[in-house]
Parts: C-alpha cells; sequence; structure tokens
C-alpha cells in the first residue's frame, strides 16, 4: 500500500506526490526569501519550510499545484514537519487535484439533505424565513467552505459538515432538556459560522479575507441578519431577531475569543459549549490519527498547546 502523509512519523525518509494546499512567501532574518507550505492530501496535512527560495520557485510554487516531494519527516516544538529535500512540479495530467483534497465524510447532497430537514424544526416562523434566506445567499460557498483555515474541520465541506455536528449535538440537548427553546438553539445554530464564507477566501490556500481581518464572521453575519430582515420585511429591533442576533455574537463565549457580548441566554450559553465540543473533539481525533498507541501526541494550537495521549489500553468489549 502506498503510504500518504497520515503515515509519516519523526524519523521517517519519504518520497511522496502532494498537493500544495497553502503557500506563503516570507523573508528570512538574512534577507532572502523562503516559502511556508503546507502540504497535502486525502489523509492529512503538514507543513514544511522550503529556503532561500527563487523568483522562479515563488513562481513554480504555488497553491493547487501537485509536486512530488523528497523529504524527512521530523519533529520541532511538539508537532510534526516537513525538512525538505527537494520538490519539483508533478507531469501534467499524472495526477488530478481532487486526489489531495479532504472532504467531509458525507457528500453535498448529504449534508444538504440533512439540514434541509433541520430547517422544519425551526418553528419560529421569523427565525425560519431568515435562516433560509441566509442559507440560500450563501449556498454554493457553505457546502464547499472549510470552518477554519488549519483549527478545526478545515478540509472541503468543513464548514457544513461542522454546523451539521453541532445541529444533531443540539438535538440531543434538547431531548434531555425540554425548557431548552429548540428553534432558537437550532437557527443559532445553523447561522453562527456562516459569515465564514465572507472571512475565508475558500477552500484551497485558505486565507482570511479582508473583510474577515478587519471585522470577523460574528459581526459579517451579524450584520446580514439585519440585511435580511429589510428583505424580509422584518423588524431588526423586535425581541426575537435580538435574541437570534445575540446567539450569533455570543457564539464564542468570551470577549478575547471575538464575542461583542458573552451568553445571556440559556441557549447562547449551549450553542457556545457546543461550538467548543465539536472543534474540541475533532481536533483531537486529528492529532490522534497521526499519533502511536501509548504516545502523546504533539501540541494542539487551538486547546492551549495541550498534548493528548492515544492509550494502549483497549475495552475487550470494543
Amino acid at each position: 500500500m502506498n503510504k500518504k502523509l497520515v503515515d509519516l512519523h519523526a524519523g521517517m525518509d519519504f518520497e511522496l506526490p502532494v498537493l500544495i494546499k497553502q503557500v506563503d512567501v516570507r523573508t528570512a532574518r538574512n534577507g532572502k526569501q523562503f516559502l511556508a507550505l503546507n502540504f497535502a492530501d486525502d489523509t492529512a496535512e503538514l507543513p514544511g519550510k522550503f529556503w532561500d527560495a527563487s523568483p522562479q520557485d515563488i513562481q513554480d510554487f504555488t497553491a493547487g499545484q501537485v509536486v512530488l516531494l523528497n523529504g524527512k519527516c521530523e519533529l520541532y516544538n511538539g508537532a510534526l514537519q516537513i525538512k525538505i529535500i527537494s520538490m519539483k512540479i508533478a507531469e501534467a495530467h499524472t495526477y488530478s487535484q481532487n486526489q489531495f483534497i479532504r472532504r467531509a465524510p458525507l457528500t453535498k447532497q448529504q449534508l444538504q439533505d440533512q439540514l434541509n430537514e433541520l430547517l422544519f424544526q425551526i418553528t419560529q416562523p421569523q427565525w425560519n424565513r431568515i435562516v433560509r434566506y441566509l442559507l440560500k445567499q450563501h449556498q454554493e460557498a457553505f457546502f464547499e467552505y472549510p470552518a477554519a483555515k488549519s483549527n478545526h474541520h478545515d478540509y472541503l465541506g468543513g464548514l457544513a459538515f461542522h454546523t451539521l455536528s453541532m445541529a444533531k449535538l443540539a438535538q440531543n440537548v434538547c431531548q434531555q432538556y425540554p425548557q431548552v427553546n429548540r428553534s432558537l438553539l437550532l437557527a443559532g445554530t445553523l447561522l453562527h459560522d456562516l459569515g465564514k464564507t465572507s472571512e475565508l477566501s475558500g477552500p484551497l490556500n485558505t486565507q482570511y479575507t479582508l473583510a474577515g481581518n478587519l471585522l470577523g464572521h460574528i459581526v459579517l453575519i451579524d450584520g446580514e441578519i439585519v440585511t435580511a430582515c429589510q428583505k424580509l420585511n422584518i423588524n431588526p429591533e423586535t425581541e426575537s431577531v435580538l435574541l437570534l442576533r445575540h446567539m450569533v455574537i455570543a457564539h464564542h463565549g468570551l470577549n478575547e475569543y471575538g464575542s461583542p457580548k458573552r451568553p445571556q441566554l440559556l441557549e447562547a450559553e449551549i450553542l457556545h459549549q457546543l461550538d467548543e465540543l465539536d472543534a474540541s473533539i475533532t481536533m483531537i481525533s486529528k492529532a490522534q490519527k497521526r499519533t502511536g498507541a501509548g504516545q502523546y501526541t504533539e501540541r494542539i494550537f487551538g486547546l492551549d498547546n495541550r498534548r493528548f495521549l492515544v492509550p494502549n489500553f483497549k475495552d475487550k468489549k470494543e
């Protein structure tokens, strides 16, 4: 079986075809330019640096190119990275870019069908109309974009899959706690990260847009809720709309994490916790796939640079 990026471990030499998913041109202390790259296939991503890059190298090695990479996997500050020995552009038509792109575990059609079913559970008319309107406005990007640049659900369709995963968790919470407003929690869940279709540039070579850097997805989607209300002849200052807007602006939980307001509704606190839960499980699981039994994962930036053990112990029932 051919090796993939997920099979690499520290100290391993390798030669693999990989996709350049992201590339940034940077300047070293000696004044020379180098490339900071993220290499990807359909199993994992790993970073690497191409030192002393010539103008021709900068022109050749761009995001979306498939390259034949000869290198060594190393551990640096607790994380795996690639020491590049050599790389060259793969011959045209030898590989398809699609071979190297990670995708959501569900197809686009499956994501669409399951999310459409959830819309019927939003029984408050104004919230239902606003959510349907905004999902329609972003329907192409919503099912293509990642949920983040690198931390979690950072793959094609990741935004929709993350949203669906949270919505399923929300349904279970509502079943356990009948005092929770199901319509409000689901409406807030479906909208909470929709602004990332404006904050991020797309699924390949994902960067923050100007609006993403200056405003962020929370401010962006809050503004779109107001615009949607104007288009739908709904007063954005009514209590019902303010509740929905609060769900969105409070979902990061803390001011220092980007939320203009901390959660002040039961449903807003639940949305924040579900967001944290889904993202954390995904980040830990992603790191554990690259880690052997009995070993600790690399440090996970999105979880305070903590490392997580992959136990040797296995339940006999599993």
